[in-house]
């Protein structure tokens, strides 16, 4: 396990403006607790969805190049701890996760630390993004978090097909509420590398935001019946002595500046009207 440090974690201060290569940095407890705060503060978040227990807040970056979104769902029937292991069981996201295209592990850092692959869907006209990713995650006291930041990995770079897009700070906070009830918050602050049409930022908050969240609720009262199937006892997120991750270090990563990412003008695309079906509520 990594030394406690004094210094704030790199997660939550840094910018995508120029400089050298950054090391990364294994967040410590104060900035679970900090991530923990932005999700439960209502200062400068602007409500732009509210409806059937899913809120969507957004709020506009001094950056217009950042994307920055918090959302939050109540989940009936669901424990806190169920939500955390639909969100760690890799093989589970695959059946429920239709904006995945692919994802995998690179490698372990700590207990609590790995680093992966995940490539997702865009709405059609736009180019397919993927990011690499240092992930970790805690549980406190009664709470789950898991936050993440882009990295680069010698192994990964960006690839031919897809836009390499910048997480600066994405993760979701789960709280139980109740024995059998859970809120989950899920905040993002990704730089898409492209500049996009209006209509994709208002698409995300209004459809495709809402949609995410509600699936990720719905695979949670399915995940029991499934896990009971699938190797139940396997939870290498609570048990690190079941993780068979190679082992690697935080000294093969740099953190992931946007500007040294290929940046594309999207802004131009219009919607095409006939897949908007994907996005209606279900």
């Amino acid at each position: 396990d990594p030394e406690p440090r004094s210094t704030p974690a790199p997660p939550l201060i840094f910018g995508s403006g120029s400089g050298s290569e950054m090391p990364v940095q294994i967040p410590d407890d104060s900035d679970f607790s900090s991530f923990k705060d932005q999700c439960l503060s209502s200062d400068g978040w602007i409500s732009r969805y509210n409806k059937g227990g899913v809120t969507v807040w957004c709020r506009e970056e001094e950056s217009k190049t950042v994307q920055k979104l918090k959302m939050r769902i109540v989940c009936k029937d669901v424990t806190a701890e169920t939500l955390y292991d639909v969100l760690h069981d890799t093989p589970y996201r695959r059946k429920w996760d239709t904006n995945m295209i692919d994802t995998y592990d690179i490698g372990r850092l700590t207990v609590n630390a790995d680093v992966g692959y995940y490539s997702w869907k865009c709405p059609t006209p736009l180019k397919n993004r993927d990011f690499v990713t240092m992930r970790s995650w805690l549980p406190l006291g009664s709470d789950y978090l898991i936050i993440n930041y882009s990295v680069k990995h010698p192994q990964h770079p960006p690839k031919k097909d897809y836009v390499r897009a910048v997480s600066l700070l994405t993760g979701y906070l789960i709280q139980s509420n109740g024995a059998n009830c859970s809120t989950l918050y899920y905040l993002t602050q990704v730089d898409p590398r492209g500049s996009l049409p209006k209509w994709v930022v208002n698409r995300v908050s209004q459809f495709v935001a809402p949609k995410a969240m509600r699936k990720i609720y719905k695979a949670s009262l399915k995940y029991p019946d499934w896990k009971r199937k699938h190797n139940p006892n396997l939870k290498p997120w609570m048990f690190p002595e079941q993780n068979t991750l190679p082992c690697i270090s935080v000294s093969e990563l740099t953190v992931q500046r946007a500007d040294s990412l290929e940046n594309i003008d999207e802004s131009g695309l219009t919607e095409e009207k006939t897949h908007h079906s994907d996005d209606e509520e279900t």
